[in-house]
């Protein structure tokens, strides 16, 4: 079932002289439990991308459609309600709130969408189990480390029913061996049916996922399945 899709969708900043294409007709449709990279030089349209697949602006022409229901037929709070219950946004610097802890982090657009406190706070500390960080749960962001901030960050994306989840440079921050831990888990979310986007630099990331879609001036060039990534190649070893 495609989970999230991008229909002939362009993007014009400015006007005139001054006026930037970031993305050009770009189409593109991602399946439940399916992982997509985007790759790209600085300034291809990746970012430009995501914001729009997320619904945290609008294309200047085009649609984008997220459970079969496309976002332009929505008002401003239908498409605030589906942000907060179907999309799930990692940002490369985490966006975690510094006052909060990471349960309160993660649990806290569950909150927002009305979900009963006793009961955000199960599913969200359930969340941080499931990314090796509940005994972080009552810790602040700033007394965690790069790779527990991302995991809470991650966390805080999937908690609830989300059904997309997008992730821009989620790795970019971090070690190589918490690089590939996050691409790990962002993986093991769209195992469990989620659909996921995830912006990289990094061709050795990339080789997680399902497809990669390569950008450059705002236009789709190129689309490839990776060769065979660390995911695959485990899985060959332990075959008999």
């Amino acid at each position: 079932m495609t989970a999230l899709e991008l229909l002939a969708v362009s993007k014009v900043y400015g006007d005139g002289a001054s006026e930037v294409h970031a993305l050009t007709g770009v189409d593109l449709a991602v399946d439940a439990g399916e992982l997509v990279a985007v790759m790209g030089p600085s300034g291809s349209g990746k970012s430009t991308l995501l914001t729009i697949a997320g619904s945290l602006e609008e294309p200047t022409s085009g649609d984008v459609v997220v459970g079969g229901s496309p976002l332009s037929s929505m008002s401003r709070n239908d498409r605030a309600r589906l942000r907060r219950r179907s999309i799930g946004y990692v940002f490369q610097d985490f966006n975690l709130l510094a006052g909060l802890t990471a349960a309160e982090n993660v649990t806290l657009p569950l909150e927002l969408d009305g979900i009963p406190v006793r009961t955000a706070r199960v599913a969200g500390r359930e969340a941080l189990a499931r990314l090796g960080v509940a005994d972080k749960a009552d810790r602040f962001p700033d007394d965690l480390s790069g790779g527990e901030r991302q995991r809470v960050a991650i966390a805080r994306a999937v908690v609830g029913r989300r059904h997309v989840l997008l992730a821009d440079e989620p790795t970019g921050a971090l070690d190589s061996a918490n690089g590939e831990s996050v691409m790990r888990l962002l993986r093991a979310a769209c195992h469990d049916g989620v659909a996921g986007v995830v912006v990289t630099h990094d061709a050795q990331h990339a080789s997680w996922a399902d497809r990669i879609v390569f950008l450059r001036d705002g236009r789709v060039i190129d689309r490839t399945s990776p060769p065979p990534g660390p995911e695959s190649l485990l899985a060959q070893r332990r075959t008999p």
